[in-house]
C-alpha cells in the first residue's frame, strides 16, 4: 500500500511538473509571436499607416522604437502604459509629448522584463528613439534616481526634448509592484 501511495505521488509531480512546463512554454511561444506580430505592425506604420494594431483585438499599437545599442536593448513602444500593453512591451504614457516631440516623453516598462538594461545604465548613456516618420533621436542620459509613486514632477512636462523611462523599483525585487519608482531622464544630444 505504501509503495502504491509513492508511486501515486510520484507521478502526481511527475504531471504537475509536465503542466508547468507545457504553460511556461505555451507562455513564452505567445510572447515571441506577439513580437513578430508587433514588428511587422511597426513596419506598416513606418510605411504610413495609422494605430496598426499588431492583432485584431489589441488596444494598442506601436508608436516608436527605442533602443540602447551599448546594453543591446531594442523594443517597439506601445501605445498607452496598460497591464496589458506593458506585457508586450514598453508604452507611452498618454498626456506626455509624443516620441521624438517636444517636451517629458514618459516611457514605462516593467523592470525585470525590457527595462532591465535599466540596471546597468549609467550617466552619459546614449539612447535613440525613432519615430514612424523614420526620424532617429539621440538622447544622452542625464540622471537616474529613486522616487515615490506619489512623485510626479518627473512627469512634468518640459520645454525641452526630454525622454523619461520609468519603472518599478528595487531593480531585483521578488514581489512585484511596491511604492517606488526608478527614473532614468535622458535630454534630446546637442550634436
Amino acid at each position: 500500500m505504501r509503495r502504491r501511495v509513492i508511486g501515486m505521488l510520484i507521478v502526481v509531480k511527475l504531471a504537475a511538473g509536465v503542466a508547468l512546463f507545457g504553460k511556461g512554454t505555451w507562455i513564452y511561444g505567445k510572447a515571441q509571436v506577439a513580437q513578430l506580430l508587433i514588428e511587422q505592425a511597426w513596419d506598416r506604420t513606418v510605411a504610413g499607416e495609422r494605430q496598426v494594431k499588431p492583432w485584431p483585438w489589441a488596444d494598442t499599437w506601436p508608436v516608436a522604437r527605442l533602443y540602447a545599442p551599448r546594453h543591446d536593448a531594442d523594443f517597439y513602444v506601445l501605445a498607452g502604459i496598460s497591464g496589458r500593453s506593458l506585457a508586450f512591451g514598453p508604452g507611452h504614457m498618454d498626456g506626455t509629448a509624443l516620441p521624438g516631440g517636444p517636451g517629458n516623453c514618459v516611457i514605462s516598462a516593467h523592470r525585470d522584463t525590457q527595462f532591465r538594461f535599466l540596471r546597468n545604465i549609467q550617466i552619459g548613456d546614449e539612447l535613440f528613439l525613432e519615430t514612424p516618420a523614420g526620424t532617429v533621436y539621440r538622447y544622452d542620459v542625464i540622471d537616474r534616481r529613486i522616487v515615490h509613486e506619489r512623485e510626479t514632477s518627473v512627469l512634468e512636462p518640459t520645454d525641452e526634448h526630454r525622454l523619461t523611462l520609468l519603472t518599478c523599483y528595487p531593480l531585483d525585487a521578488l514581489v512585484p509592484g511596491g511604492p517606488l519608482r526608478y527614473v532614468v531622464t535622458a535630454e534630446l544630444a546637442r550634436s
